[in-house]
């Protein structure tokens, strides 16, 4: 199925998944450059080693990561987790699985921003989803709201730290405020939990990534204003995130 759209020789991104030290001591997220080396019988993909310059990166087994395909077809993304590494005939390369279904990137919709925004968040009452799935705004309560902080935002979800571990599949009622149009945009917004686990070295913290449900267009398109005008920024300013 994935060499339908995807075939040795692509060029591709592995965007790491968590916010790491960068070489100039800075907190961000770590993107490599590579390619597609192999297709395996099982589905899983063998990709190039990255390099920096003259030097092999070697990712870790475990580690996950958000990839963006540049394949004939078009650009595609999902998420691997990477399982093996191998040498073979003096090549170096990374054998991965995708955790995630492959799908056509959309780039105004999915791009990923980087950022810091503090956030309240909890699971939604059946009768708030049921509201929320016919455009209705309906909160019984914000009184059990716990503090989270948006790591990266796109018009599609997000990906946040919070001190509670929530089960994949449930529906999450997040409250947070985004600078758009030169004011400050409050959102409440429900969300889909695709993952949720412990952070390495981070005890009773946990990393959270969800899927937007029940958003609507402009609220969307607002989304993706904030992101467009603070990328703006950070060219201006001469920042690279």
């Amino acid at each position: 199925m994935v060499e339908k759209f995807i075939a040795p020789g692509d060029k591709l991104e592995l965007r790491s998944t968590v916010r790491v030290t960068l070489p100039d001591g800075t907190d961000g997220v770590k993107t490599y450059k590579t390619s597609v080396y192999n297709i395996l019988d099982d589905g899983k993909l063998e990709l190039m080693m990255p390099m920096e310059q003259t030097k092999l990166l070697v990712l870790s087994i475990g580690s996950e990561y958000d990839v963006c395909f540049y394949s004939h077809k078009g650009v595609y993304r999902a998420d691997v987790r990477v399982v093996d590494r191998q040498k073979s005939n003096g090549v170096y390369t990374l054998v991965v699985e995708m955790i995630s279904s492959l799908h056509k990137y959309q780039r105004r919709e999915y791009y990923r921003f980087n950022c810091i925004v503090d956030m309240m968040v909890r699971e939604m009452t059946k009768q708030e989803e049921d509201a929320f799935s016919r455009g209705v705004t309906y909160i019984i309560s914000e009184q059990d709201m716990i503090k989270g902080v948006i790591v990266d935002i796109s018009g599609g979800g997000t990906r946040f730290v919070s001190r509670q571990k929530f089960d994949e599949g449930s529906m999450l009622l997040m409250q947070f405020e985004l600078p758009v149009m030169g004011r400050q945009k409050p959102f409440l917004l429900a969300a889909k939990v695709i993952y949720s686990g412990g952070i390495e070295n981070r005890e009773g913290e946990y990393e959270n990534r969800v899927k937007f449900e029940y958003i609507d267009t402009m609220t969307r398109e607002e989304i993706i204003r904030y992101i467009f005008d603070e990328e703006r920024k950070n060219r201006k300013n001469g920042k690279d995130r």
